[in-house]
């Protein structure tokens, strides 16, 4: 691919940051040509609790990705989570304004500026608007109502709030680390520019992303988001049940969940056995991969049980035939799609980032499927900018042309 643009996604996580640098062509295609990674430890249940431990963090994966990619970021998306975030369904009424009633992109603009009057408490501010369908004098289903012709425009919107402290907080973070925040951007909807097809979104999907700290949950109907919620419950509580269990060090807890463990017993054997070192280096004991499985199970299904539970509070009322899709480090799990199904009835997947140029199979992983959708997101406002600044270029010189043939005859 030629030489393009460059954009980079921040994917802030209880257990790890991500950063990525892509290279983006003028139609929105990216390679992945940098990856950073470092442990995280200054979040808790999605919430930055350390800014400085943040910090530096973040500092250590942007240098890594720098250092791959040859290229030195200012500024970057960011992921925001945690169980601040809430979402609401709002409609925004406006006239449009033109004497020909040809809706310009300035009558959408109001429209949308009409659907965020919501009451907000003083510890909220909204971070999205995300229309889900334009209205055009009662005709609705309308995707783009640019030069279409009408009095009345409505829009039926999704308005996602978060706490003002938290996002502070996260901009702080950021900036420590020497860096611009391009655009704030909800995790689960990064995570399905990643892992979700466009006729899953048609049709009603729900994408489950299981992190470090905290479930993220999304349901999409009609090619766009319906409603989201964040549950403090994540992998990290998986890993403390094992510790506990097992009565060894968390980080001996983590490398057995992740080598040998399964949320669903009915796939382990009863005779295959490991060896966990007790806490305190009281020696190794053994103990059953079905033991593991026993002790993991109930928490994945208390995740799938919140999960419903969600669903149901969403008031979501239409078919969602595109099932469940799994992601984040949580979806690597063995039994989880199986439990999920089980738990859920709906079909479940677990969603990998379509492979990329460059460094794309790097990251073609669950656990890095918000970061993957941050730098696509990123890359498709980056496509849609230089569009509209090509069309307005265009017709500037359009007119500019129209001007001289005036000068030139009169």
């Amino acid at each position: 691919m030629p030489k393009g643009d460059i954009v980079a996604g921040l994917d802030i996580g209880a257990s790890k940051i991500v950063a990525l640098i892509a290279e983006v062509d003028a139609e929105g295609r990216f390679d992945i040509i940098g990856l950073g990674e470092s442990l995280s430890g200054g979040l808790r249940k999605g919430v930055i609790i350390d800014l400085e431990h943040t910090a530096r963090a973040i500092e250590r994966a942007v240098e890594q990705a720098e250092r791959m990619s040859g290229e030195e970021i200012r500024s970057v998306y960011v992921g925001v989570t945690g169980p601040h975030i809430a979402s609401l369904n709002n409609r925004g009424v406006v006239a449009v304004a033109n004497e020909d009633k040809e809706i310009q992109p300035e009558d959408v603009e109001r429209v949308l500026q009409a659907a965020r009057v919501i009451p907000l408490t003083a510890d909220k501010q909204i971070i999205h608007v995300l229309p889900r369908q334009y209205i055009v004098d009662g005709y609705d289903g309308v995707v783009d109502p640019v030069g279409m012709t009408g009095s009345r425009l409505e829009v039926e919107a999704v308005i996602i709030t978060a706490a003002s402290a938290a996002l502070l907080n996260t901009l702080k973070c950021v900036q420590r680390a020497r860096l611009q925040v391009e655009e704030l951007v909800l995790n689960p909807l990064a995570s399905a520019e990643a892992v979700l097809h466009q006729a899953e979104k048609e049709l009603g999907a729900v994408l489950v992303d299981i992190g470090g700290g905290t479930t993220e949950i999304a349901i999409f109907a009609q090619g766009s988001l319906w409603f989201t919620s964040v549950l403090p419950i994540g992998g990290d509580h998986v890993t403390s049940d094992l510790a506990v269990g097992l009565r060894t060090p968390i980080a001996q807890a983590e490398k057995i969940k992740k080598e040998h463990g399964c949320v669903l017993m009915s796939l382990m054997p009863d005779n295959e056995f490991i060896e966990v070192p007790s806490v305190g280096g009281g020696g190794k004991g053994t103990v059953s991969k079905k033991t593991l499985a026993a002790i993991m199970q109930p928490r994945a299904e208390e995740i799938f049980t919140l999960v419903k539970q969600e669903i149901k509070r969403s008031a979501f009322t239409g078919l969602l035939p595109g099932g469940v899709i799994l992601s984040g480090g949580g979806a690597m799990l063995a039994g989880m799609a199986e439990l999920g199904a089980e738990q859920l009835q709906m079909p479940v997947r677990v969603g990998f980032p379509a492979r990329m140029g460059g460094l794309g199979d790097m990251v073609a992983s669950p656990p890095y499927a918000t970061a993957v959708g941050l730098v696509a997101y990123g890359a498709r406002r980056l496509a849609y900018a230089q569009a509209a600044a090509t069309r307005h270029f265009s017709l500037g010189n359009l007119w500019q042309r129209f001007r001289e043939w005036l000068r030139e005859f009169f």
